[in-house]
């Protein structure tokens, strides 16, 4: 795995994967793999945006394993090494020997406005070890919150799974992690938490639901991160009081803006794939409505759920031919998360996988 990560640093995309391929091949386990390029990932950079979209689909990436069956995750794993193993890496930033003894929230947020990158991530790091990585999680998520606009919601999306993806991996030491998230706070500006309301109410399902609709509504990549904030803000509810909870709500329903809903009428009834295969000569042919069709049937049952998942994960593999927008996984995953919590809500359902194949059928690799 040493070796990996090493031909995968110097973009050495042949040799990467030939050293993948005999890891396969004796038996090793594509998961396992995937799970030895955390310290690497962290660093992969997709310019000219300062956006860590690369890491942040990493950490999505986990969320596919319910669909999948092992057999599928080798393509998964091949689409992974080359998109991490092309992209230039930043410096690996060197971490100090001593840390502050004591650190406050509003030091890092000063640090990160004098942008102070190193300082900013060696303070990340002091008060991981003084106040845990979930109370950093929540207070890098609360400071997000207030740049959504500006960050077209990565501020949020891209930190959520950042940190998601560093509390689960206990692992692992989270230095590359805090020293992505420091240059990006940095270079976003991102510096001063908004005001947090004591106590909020979180809206009725109705409003949500509503807004829901706008978010998935519209096409292209705007409107397709829209989606991936909620997502993101979901996944992350538990870091969050009600009152933080309500409020992330609140600065994402502001995100949206004026933006009207453009619902898609849901005809569950349809015939649904019925295998794989099936599926792929729809996809395959890039056309929005008749995969559209051949998915409605499936989204009223858990298993069919994870049938939309496989299929679609799947399909988004073998169209690869080496050179993706990392919205096509990230986006994928903001679609299956809407499927699976809007089970009973069709509509908003049908609508968030119109909204990805949308961008998956038509994007302009010219546009990132």
């Amino acid at each position: 795995m040493d070796q990996l990560l090493q031909r995968m640093e110097q973009s050495d995309l042949e040799g990467a994967w030939e050293l993948a391929g005999e890891e396969l091949a004796k038996g090793r386990v594509a998961w396992e793999i995937h799970l030895a390029l955390f310290p690497l990932v962290q660093r992969v950079m997709n310019p000219p945006f300062i956006n860590p979209h690369l890491p942040k689909m990493y950490g999505i990436i986990r969320e596919f394993l319910p669909c999948l069956e092992a057999d599928d995750l080798p393509s998964l794993l091949r689409l992974e090494i080359n998109e991490y193993t092309r992209r230039p890496k930043s410096a690996q930033l060197a971490k100090p020997l001593l840390l502050h003894e004591s650190v406050s929230f509003s030091e890092i947020e000063t640090a990160i406005r004098e942008g102070e990158q190193e300082r900013v991530a060696a303070l990340m790091q002091a008060f991981l070890d003084q106040q845990g990585n979930a109370e950093l999680a929540r207070r890098l998520l609360l400071l997000g919150s207030g740049y959504l606009d500006r960050s077209l919601g990565h501020s949020i999306s891209c930190t959520a799974f950042f940190l998601l993806e560093m509390i689960e991996r206990r692992d692992q030491d989270p230095w590359p992690v805090l020293g992505t998230l420091a240059e990006y706070f940095c270079r976003g500006h991102f510096h001063t938490t908004p005001a947090i309301p004591a106590t909020a109410e979180i809206f009725p399902q109705a409003e949500l639901d509503r807004h829901l609709i706008r978010a998935t509504s519209g096409y292209g990549v705007v409107n397709l991160h829209q989606t991936i904030t909620r997502y993101a803000v979901e996944r992350v509810r538990h870091l969050l009081s009600e009152a933080e909870y309500a409020h992330m709500i609140a600065c994402w329903i502001d995100y949206l803006g004026s933006k009207e809903e453009d619902a898609l009428p849901a005809d569950t009834s349809a015939e649904a794939a019925d295998d794989y295969a099936s599926f792929y000569r729809y996809f395959s042919k890039r056309e929005e409505q008749p995969v559209l069709s051949v998915l409605a049937g499936l989204i009223l049952s858990a298993e069919g759920r994870l049938r939309v998942g496989r299929y679609l994960i799947k399909g988004v593999c073998e169209q690869y031919q080496g050179d993706y927008d990392p919205h096509f996984l990230t986006g994928l995953g903001s679609a299956l998360w809407v499927v699976d919590s809007c089970k009973d809500r069709p509509p908003i359902a049908m609508n968030a996988l119109r909204q990805f194949l949308n961008y998956f059928f038509n994007k302009d690799k010219s546009v990132a």
